[in-house]
């Protein structure tokens, strides 16, 4: 019993939903904007534009964590293919640990760009013409968010299956 519930597969599947973990810190990060939206909004409902913008930003890492999920799926044969393929320990412990990067990074640094792109929102509820400033503020702790991607496709296409 114990040795089926630490398969290649087992292992596998629990990557794809590490990865998909990295929605947790979309969902906090988009709600902290959001709160911050809705006060600049309840001042001037003429910025929900501008707000919603910002409000967006902290969702890619759940789309970084969904779309290396996907692809786990697919590489071991639960999505397009003629069903799961049998793994090894040692490849599944290999797609788990080339999860990991998107998953833990896109909960702490979708929960960074949430505060980052609220702080973004308050400056454009005093000063709306520097939107582009507070998307900069934003987007920089995206680049971490990205970089965790990269190391996890990477990691997951030097995998042979």
């Amino acid at each position: 019993m114990v040795e089926s519930l630490f398969s290649g597969e087992f292992l596998a599947l629990s990557g794809a939903a590490i990865a998909a973990l990295a929605g947790i810190g979309s969902a906090i990060g988009v709600g902290v904007a959001g709160e911050a939206a809705a006060g600049v909004v309840s001042e001037d409902p003429n910025k929900f534009g501008q707000v919603l913008l910002l409000q967006a930003l902290p969702g890619t890492q759940g789309i970084y964590g969904l779309l290396i999920a996907f692809l786990v799926m697919v590489k071991v044969g639960l999505l397009g293919g003629d069903g799961m393929i049998e793994l090894t320990m040692v490849q599944g412990a290999g797609i788990f640990a080339a999860a990991l990067p998107i998953g833990l990074v896109g909960i702490f640094s979708g929960i960074a760009q949430g505060k980052a792109a609220a702080a973004g929102i308050m400056l454009v509820g005093k000063k709306p013409s520097e939107l582009a400033k507070g998307m900069l503020f934003a987007a920089m702790v995206e680049t971490y968010a990205v970089l965790a991607l990269l190391v996890s496709f990477l990691m997951l296409n030097s995998i042979q299956v």
